[in-house]
């Protein structure tokens, strides 16, 4: 029987079932053959503010269709830089203008005077727990919205006084903002830092988690994997997501890929996956 948390009940989620992160060079083979059984998609809201035209009404084709949240790339919540508030108005107005349901960010810095382009991670320490709480809470406050942070993959820690755990559940709590929680992500850092992904998975705060993130990564060495959204979604990944439905019960689950992205036909079998293991360990199952 599975051991599920129950404290965050199926109805309190912004979204259900099985998503898809859209991808610009997917839009035409999805509007002639809509995917009826994606539940929810994703976008990065940067790639799209303020994008007019054909773009843009092929954009509002999928917002009319079906249940959006975004995932912000640049906000560097745990950068030195002031915070980009003029940028969280925008976001603010996108959200309103399309019905997004909700907005996440990565738990990580990206530039300081310029933008660094990559994911750049935060020193594990309590000054910066308190310094991240605080742009997130004045983010959220700005959005009008409650927000959620994900857990990033890192391949250095500076700086480190704390475990990731540790610092993770400490922002949430200081910051009382939702997890994004990305299972490819809890696996990479697994592997490079040489912790147990199911002891992190079982130490998280249940009541956080808001949906969920799983996506392929490259294989650089036998102790160094490399987080790049561009390739079918490893074994280890998908156990894990096992395990962390196991944990949380079957949470909103969505598909990401970036680079080489498949014929839709592919994705499906992966999306396909994904239900099935929501299926595994609904409630009604457990018996």
């Amino acid at each position: 029987m599975a051991q599920h948390d129950h404290s965050n009940s199926q109805n309190t989620y912004p979204v259900s079932g099985v998503g898809l992160g859209l991808r610009r060079s997917m839009m035409d083979e999805l509007m002639a053959e809509p995917p009826w059984d994606v539940d929810f998609m994703e976008v990065a809201p940067e790639n799209w503010i303020g994008v007019g035209g054909a773009l843009g009404r092929k954009f509002c084709w999928f917002t009319d269709r079906f249940p959006f949240v975004v995932h912000g790339l640049s906000l560097s919540l745990g950068g030195p830089a002031p915070l980009d508030e003029a940028f969280l108005g925008r976001v603010r107005e996108f959200l309103d203008l399309h019905g997004i349901r909700y907005y996440t960010e990565h738990l990580s810095y990206t530039g300081d005077d310029g933008h660094l382009y990559d994911l750049m991670p935060i020193p594990f320490t309590a000054e910066a727990v308190r310094h991240v709480a605080g742009r997130i809470r004045r983010a959220s406050e700005i959005l009008a919205r409650p927000i959620a942070v994900e857990n990033v993959s890192y391949y250095a820690a500076p700086g480190q006084e704390m475990r990731e755990i540790e610092f993770l559940s400490a922002v949430l709590e200081e910051a009382d903002c939702g997890l994004l929680l990305d299972i490819n992500n809890i696996y990479v850092n697994a592997v490079n830092h040489g912790y147990d992904p199911r002891q992190f998975l079982e130490s998280l705060p249940a009541e956080r988690v808001v949906y969920m993130h799983v996506a392929g990564h490259y294989v650089e060495a036998e102790d160094l994997r490399v987080d790049t959204h561009g390739a079918p979604v490893a074994d280890p990944v998908w156990q894990l997501l096992d395990q962390a439905y196991a944990r949380f019960g079957p949470v909103p689950t969505l598909l990401e890929r970036d680079f080489n992205i498949p014929p839709l036909a592919e994705l499906r079998r992966e999306l396909e996956v994904i239900r099935s293991l929501q299926r595994k360990h609904e409630p009604d199952r457990d018996e």
